[in-house]
């Protein structure tokens, strides 16, 4: 029997309603065993235990680090983890910024900052290395006065200070205590869009506003909005998505002057509850996220390279060398080569 296995905290319509779904599907596997779906039940892990699951969907392991090393272990015995826990545990939102620009995507001006107050177990002697003063006025003439200061860790807007002046921004950066901050310009959206994406292929646009109380924020009946916009956001977002090796993750956008901007896609597990994404989202979130846990439970094992540099496309980097092509790529090209990834071409504006 191949097991589908959805770990979860206090959500309940979302891995309920998968759970219902992929079982009933009935779905055979090519060796005649069946496929069906189960809320996760874990205890104390041994060294060499076999997994149970071919395949568990992660809602939870971001803010338990018990279920975070569970999952790297799955990995390691052969189980297929959404979202990969090794892409995730290393991700942070700084380097999502470096990167989309990097892939041409547009991302507001942004910097990172040092903590205002020291790191536990930290002296000013740690911290011999840090430029003082720090150079302020640099930081403005590149974001400008008017941003957000925000984690570089950090979701539900958690610590995040809106700030449209300079004596703003520093009452909110002394208020930030020892947490990493980067500061972002503020983009003056006219619409703003959360893209659902799942299996780095399917895309669901989704209209919504961030202004509003959190169950509001997905607008139920919006305007007509210019295709070549819709069709921008969907490319870039399977973009990010690729180079970022995420299957399930939400890319959001605020539209200025024509242009999205991306500005939160590190969310490796994205709000999915109906009461909040609406009964029509709802529906396509569930059926795509089980279609891609049954696809990945019925496909043939991949043999498992146990070094980091085989994330880090380094293979792909030796074989190169090898067919004498003498070209140097960048680390985005390196992951997007690892994963056999062709290029997608993004529409200019109309």
């Amino acid at each position: 029997m191949k097991t589908i296995g959805i770990l979860f905290g206090v959500e309940n319509s979302f891995p309920s309603a998968l759970v219902e779904r992929i079982n009933a599907r009935n779905i055979e596997a090519r060796n005649g065993e069946g496929v069906r779906a189960e809320f996760v039940l874990a205890g104390a892990v041994a060294l060499r235990q076999m997994p149970r699951y071919a395949v568990i969907i992660d809602r939870i392991s971001h803010d338990v680090p018990f279920y975070r090393a569970l999952l790297k272990h799955a990995t390691l015995q052969g189980t297929v983890v959404i979202n990969n826990p090794f892409w995730s545990s290393a991700d942070d939102k700084f380097f999502n910024y470096a990167l989309a620009d990097r892939l041409g995507i547009a991302v507001p001006p942004t910097v990172i900052l040092p903590h205002k107050k020291l790191p536990g177990d930290t002296t000013e002697r740690s911290m011999r290395n840090l430029e003082y003063p720090l150079d302020w006025d640099s930081v403005f003439a590149y974001v400008g006065e008017h941003g957000f200061l925000k984690p570089v860790n950090g979701g539900g807007w958690r610590d995040v200070f809106p700030v449209h002046s300079r004596e703003e921004f520093f009452r909110a950066y002394d208020a930030s205590r020892d947490l990493c901050m980067m500061y972002q310009k503020a983009v003056s959206f006219t619409a703003y869009f959360r893209c659902f994406v799942v299996g780095q292929k399917k895309v669901r646009i989704m209209a919504y506003d961030p202004r509003r109380p959190h169950e509001e924020r997905y607008v139920k009946s919006p305007p007509k909005y210019p295709r070549l916009l819709l069709l921008r956001m969907e490319q870039d977002a399977l973009k990010l998505c690729r180079a970022l090796g995420y299957d399930l993750n939400t890319v959001e956008f605020a539209v200025e002057k024509g242009v999205p901007y991306a500005i939160d896609f590190m969310n490796p597990v994205p709000d999915a509850d109906v009461n909040s994404v609406g009964e029509e989202n709802f529906k396509w979130i569930v059926r795509e996220v089980a279609n891609l846990a049954i696809t990945k439970a019925l496909a043939a094992p991949k043999p498992l390279e146990l070094r980091w540099s085989s994330m880090l496309g380094a293979g792909a980097r030796a074989k190169t060398k090898k067919k004498g092509a003498g070209k140097r790529l960048s680390p985005v090209a390196r992951i997007k080569r690892a994963k056999g990834e062709r290029p997608i071409a993004t529409p200019t504006e109309p």
